[in-house]
């Protein structure tokens, strides 16, 4: 356990007067009593327990988040004993979810966006067999899908390193002390103290706001001069990405497309948003929940219209593309709410011949 991390636990403990005995059951460990729902289990270790709960909690579909102890042998250990890294335990985190709502394939992606799966000596500031990541599948369907999504990441060209995040059968699973319950509520400033000076964030940061392969949104993209924009663009094209103003709702041409590809910059090509990220925002225009990499654009305060708000542009041809907003869905609560008329949809089937090959494994 690093230092960092006693001297959290042993100031929450000193504000509490929930004992420290063996794993007793949080008052969230069970699913709301009533009409019988399928619900299914997941089950992830990532290192700290702390920042693992939060990510999943917010997701609509996810019924509980409980954080515990997975993978050793002792029974009901406690967490001075898995902190030890004598029982063989790791800090784990227990899911909950209606299928119905969220699949576990959703699940497997927002974990790999919480670790570091390269790392098999710990995770980040946290050292010790106890913090390595791994994937506890209850069903022969959740091994494979874990399987497939393991070696998908593999694929990706994010690491220069072996993924060796480990797949394991189901295992008991004990409850952690009810002061580990939902931390990240109780102490919000130790949480985000503990959370900034693991280096978690920062190397989450560095990975996924690159995109798959190439490593950058920066290539050649280049904007034409306006006479020949003129020439090339329709007049609403053109009055959309190079007079920022905004195509009718509904009428346009992507906000109900659903079919899988890329959507990249009308003028420059530069690859901005992916339909996996696609979403219904009911407005009439295409929103997506994040880009395809943070550096992909560029925002802005816009004070237009007696309000503010947060332009986009596209980075290399400098086109205004729409507004982003916070009231999206999980797992970002953003919607990037553009005009069709700044974008050109790639399909899947298409994107190796028009050279975006690298973001094909966007969809594997």
């Amino acid at each position: 356990m690093n230092f960092l991390k006693i001297l959290l636990i042993l100031g929450i403990m000193t504000m509490t007067t929930v004992k420290s005995s063996p794993a007793a059951a949080p008052e969230n460990e069970h699913p709301p009593s009533g009409k019988a729902t399928a619900y299914d289990t997941a089950m992830f270790a990532g290192g700290c327990f702390w920042c693992m709960e939060a990510p999943f909690e917010k997701l609509d579909g996810v019924v509980t988040v409980v954080s515990g102890y997975a993978g050793g042998k002792e029974e009901n250990p406690t967490y001075e004993q898995v902190a030890s890294g004598k029982t063989g335990h790791m800090e784990a985190i227990q899911i909950t979810f209606d299928p119905k709502k969220i699949s576990y394939e959703e699940l497997l992606d927002i974990f790999w966006r919480q670790i570091d799966p390269t790392d098999n000596g710990g995770s980040f500031v946290d050292r010790g067999a106890q913090y390595r990541s791994a994937i506890f599948c209850n069903s022969g369907a959740q091994r494979t899908a874990a399987e497939k999504s393991k070696q998908s990441l593999e694929h990706s060209g994010r690491y220069n390193q072996p993924v060796v995040t480990e797949i394991i059968n189901n295992d008991t699973f004990y409850p952690a002390e009810e002061y580990h319950q939902d931390y990240y509520k109780k102490n919000p400033i130790r949480y985000k103290f503990y959370r900034h000076g693991s280096g978690r964030d920062q190397y989450l940061k560095k990975i996924w706001d690159k995109t798959p392969e190439t490593g950058s949104a920066e290539t050649s993209y280049v904007r034409p001069a306006d006479s020949d924009l003129k020439q090339r663009l329709t007049p609403l094209q053109y009055a959309v990405t190079r007079q920022d103003k905004t195509e009718p709702p509904f009428g346009n041409e992507y906000w109900d497309n659903k079919k899988p590809g890329i959507y990249v910059d009308v003028i420059s090509g530069e690859p901005l948003f992916s339909s996996t990220d696609k979403f219904d925002s009911g407005t009439g225009w295409p929103s997506f929940t994040r880009p395809i990499a943070t550096e992909a654009v560029v925002e802005k305060t816009d004070k237009t219209l007696f309000m503010t708000r947060i332009e986009v542009r596209s980075k290399q041809a400098d086109s205004h593309l729409g507004h982003v907003f916070d009231d999206g869905p999980e797992p970002t609560g953003l919607r990037y709410c553009m005009n069709s008329a700044a974008l050109r949809f790639i399909p899947k089937e298409d994107m190796e011949k028009e050279g975006y090959g690298a973001f094909v494994r966007l969809f594997e």
